[in-house]
This record gives C-alpha cells, structure tokens and sequence, in this order.
C-alpha cells in the first residue's frame, strides 16, 4: 500500500474517533438545540489545521509526511471543515476575493442544497 495513503488512513480514522468522542462530550456536557458538539469539533478542527500548516511553514522538523498525516489525515477526518477554512484562508491570503466569496457561497448554498435532495429522496414513496 502507499505510504501516503497509510499515513492518511490512520490520520482519518484517529481524526475520526476523535470527532465521535469530541462531539459526545460536548453534547452530553451541555443540552440544547444548538448543535454545540458540532460546533465544537469544527472549531477546534479549524484550529487545528492552522497549527498544523502554521508550523509546517515555520519549522524544519515538520515533515511532508507529518503534515500529510495531520492535516490531510487527522484533521480531514476530524471535520473537513477545517479544509474548508484553511483553503479560504489561503485565498484571502492570495487576495483572490472573488474565488472567495465564489467558493464560500457555492459551498454553503450548494451542500445544504444537496444535503436537502438526499434527505427528500429518500423520502420518495415512504
């Protein structure tokens, strides 16, 4: 198998424990209707992708393979969120304003949009 797809199995798959734990004990700690164990995760997976690309860029010791595992890997699993925000970051960062706000609004408008399709279809004859 290649090391690179190892590296983000084991990424996705802690990233994704992760989330479960995460997103339960926020959830039983507080009781509301705001999804907080969600939110949570989100945050914190954003958070995370900007330490890991932040010291990816400012020191040696951080390896392609370590940001590979963290970022593409833990992170990714952990919420894609985190990608998502990183990659907006990014274009701001590049002034690329209208790619932005493209990307941020087809994002948003568009995966409610689907997720709203899947949830009716399959709904269709029930």
């Amino acid at each position: 198998m290649n090391r690179n797809v190892l590296l983000v199995a084991i990424g996705s798959m802690l990233g994704g424990v992760a989330r479960y734990l995460c997103a339960i004990g926020v959830a039983r700690s507080v009781t509301a209707a705001f999804p907080y164990g969600t939110f949570a995760v989100n945050v914190a997976g954003c958070l995370a992708i900007g330490l890991v690309y932040g010291c990816a860029e400012r020191f040696d010791w951080f390896s392609a393979d370590l940001r590979l595992f963290l970022a593409t890997g833990f992170c990714g699993g952990f919420t894609t969120f985190s990608s998502f925000a990183y990659e907006n970051i990014e274009l701001l960062h590049d002034k690329d304003y209208l790619t932005f706000g493209v990307y941020s609004a087809l994002s948003f408008i568009l995966g409610l949009g689907a997720a709203y399709v899947g949830v009716s279809l399959t709904k269709v004859g029930a």
